[in-house]
């Protein structure tokens, strides 16, 4: 790993028009549907649990997907 990717990895990147804010929103929004109807279809547990702090994941990564600026291609 190369530090132009840590310096990436570790940047704030904001969302800068309002297409990549609505895209944001868009991420959260459909996670938070997903994270409500895994909540009242299962159980209370440690997976129940899991399956929503992976949506939180899902959502996060979804969103730096969004955020970071993209290597060219070629570029790892």
């Amino acid at each position: 790993m190369d530090q132009k990717d840590i310096d990436n990895r570790f940047a704030f990147h904001p969302a800068t028009t309002d297409e990549k804010r609505n895209a944001h929103a868009s991420v959260r929004e459909q996670c938070r549907v997903l994270a409500t109807a895994l909540n009242e279809s299962l159980p209370d547990g440690r997976e129940k649990a899991l399956a929503i702090t992976h949506l939180e994941e899902v959502m996060f990564w979804g969103n730096a997907a969004l955020a970071r600026p993209t290597h060219t291609q070629g570029e790892s």
